[in-house]
């Protein structure tokens, strides 16, 4: 089966003279643009279409100068922020030299509200100007949150170092990732569903109707099964809880599933009920992985932040939608509840919606605990996650930190399932079993 592989769009944005259409044609090894010391010649946008060793179809536009003054340069920056849009990756290319930053200020902001990746290109015209680079970190605020690289675009052989940081640096739209990795045609999978007070009528929550979605299309059999958690979680030796032990036991025999994958706030009895030989697995941690395009890993390792808080640090538990909150929810109740509990003098602060901190704020948290992220798109879940790894904040995930608060190996099994996808990132094949047993070591 073939599969539509859709063009990166690659912006080259900056101040008249920074080294655009150099750096344009740097990429593209022939004059593409007219390079010429005269402001302003680049009149309108140039675009080029190419393939890039690594990372495959591109199209490049090479845009005016942000900085021309008058109607013409009025006209012209629409036209560059019009662009900005369309683009996946944005270049700021900079001159060392310049004395004011206003310019790339505005367009950094921009980019991040617009959720865009985007990284920098310090242009050297001269041997001396390298000495001016700390300054621009000094003037220009923001760019401690983007990652930078120096070359001189006029010379061909900095071309391998330009690409090189391009390709480390950005995540392409065409990488595509299976919402289920692991699973297999022909099997039964189990979702585990407590409908409570907060499950709306008529359909079921966006996390649960994709699982479904995805394993029926792949010729798999979802099957939901409704737990009945106030029983579940009933005194031991209770007869609500016999009953809804042996309900759910004999749904697994009847359909005998190759996984379970389970509301998170479950976790505190399917890591109990549910046999050891059936995968495990939560709805949260496969929306996180999904939709941070395969960084699991990343909200594992900042479970190790757990086991050094200290009264007074503050955590953020940020959640992406803003549905109603009332009865048993996991951000503003259940995670606080175990916090209470475990972390006493931590303070918790909540972000709902789609606005989330700026990084001056979350430079504030020790940790972030981060919903699914399944009611906002990768794009602006990845901005959250560049933000973070520029400010140094560690982030879990709701699905993890639940898993971690029943024990080493309730963290294991939710994560074992995604071992092999890890391996073929370029992990040894136990990384995640290793890093679990390493992040719950001295719990």
């Amino acid at each position: 089966m073939s599969v539509l592989v859709e063009r990166d769009n690659i912006g080259i944005f900056g101040k008249m003279n920074a080294g655009k259409s150099s750096v344009m044609n740097l990429l593209t090894q022939q004059e593409t643009s007219l390079v010429d010391a005269a402001p302003g010649t680049t009149a309108d946008t140039r675009t080029a279409l190419l393939e890039l060793h690594g990372l495959g179809p591109v199209k490049l536009f090479d845009t005016a100068g942000l900085d021309e003054r008058g109607r013409l340069g009025a006209k012209k920056r629409r036209k560059v922020y019009t662009d900005l849009k369309e683009c996946d990756l944005a270049l700021l290319v900079i001159d060392p030299t310049s004395s004011n930053f206003a310019v790339e200020k505005k367009l950094v902001a921009r980019a991040r509200e617009l959720a865009k990746q985007l990284l920098v290109v310090c242009n050297i015209f001269q041997t001396p100007d390298r000495t001016k680079i700390k300054t621009v970190g000094q003037k220009l605020k923001l760019l401690r949150f983007c990652p930078v690289v120096t070359v001189r675009a006029n010379k061909p052989a900095c071309r391998a170092k330009l690409l090189q940081f391009i390709l480390a640096h950005y995540r392409s739209k065409n990488d595509k990732l299976e919402l289920l990795p692991f699973l297999q045609k022909n099997r039964y999978y189990a979702l585990i569903i407590p409908m409570d007070v907060e499950t709306p009528p008529g359909r079921y929550l966006r996390p649960q109707a994709m699982v479904e979605e995805y394993i029926a299309r792949r010729w798999a059999y979802p099957v939901s099964f409704r737990l009945d958690l106030g029983a579940a979680r009933a005194p031991a030796g209770d007869r609500r809880a016999i009953l809804e032990k042996k309900r759910f036991a004999d749904f697994l025999q009847n359909i005998k599933p190759r996984a379970v994958i389970t509301d998170s706030q479950a976790m505190d009895i399917l890591c109990k009920w549910c046999p050891p030989a059936i995968a495990l697995t939560t709805f949260s941690i496969v929306m996180i992985n999904y939709f941070s395009r395969g960084r699991l890993r990343k909200f594992a390792d900042g479970l190790r932040v757990l086991r050094k808080l200290r009264p007074g640090d503050k955590a953020l538990i940020a959640e992406a939608c803003n549905h109603s909150r009332v009865g048993e929810d996991i951000g503003t109740v259940q995670i606080p509840r175990y916090f209470a509990r475990r972390y006493p003098g931590v303070a918790l602060e909540h972000n709902f919606g789609r606005e989330f901190r700026d990084n001056k704020q979350l430079a504030q948290y020790k940790l972030i605990i981060h919903c699914g992220g399944c009611m906002i798109s990768a794009q602006k879940l990845q901005a959250r996650l560049r933000d973070l790894e520029t400010t140094g904040v560690p982030i879990t995930n709701y699905g993890l930190f639940l898993a971690y608060m029943q024990g080493e190996a309730a963290l294991r099994r939710v994560l074992a399932p995604w071992r092999p996808r890890i391996a073929r990132a370029g992990l040894r094949s136990n990384a995640v079993s290793v890093s679990a047993r390493r992040i719950l070591r001295a719990r």
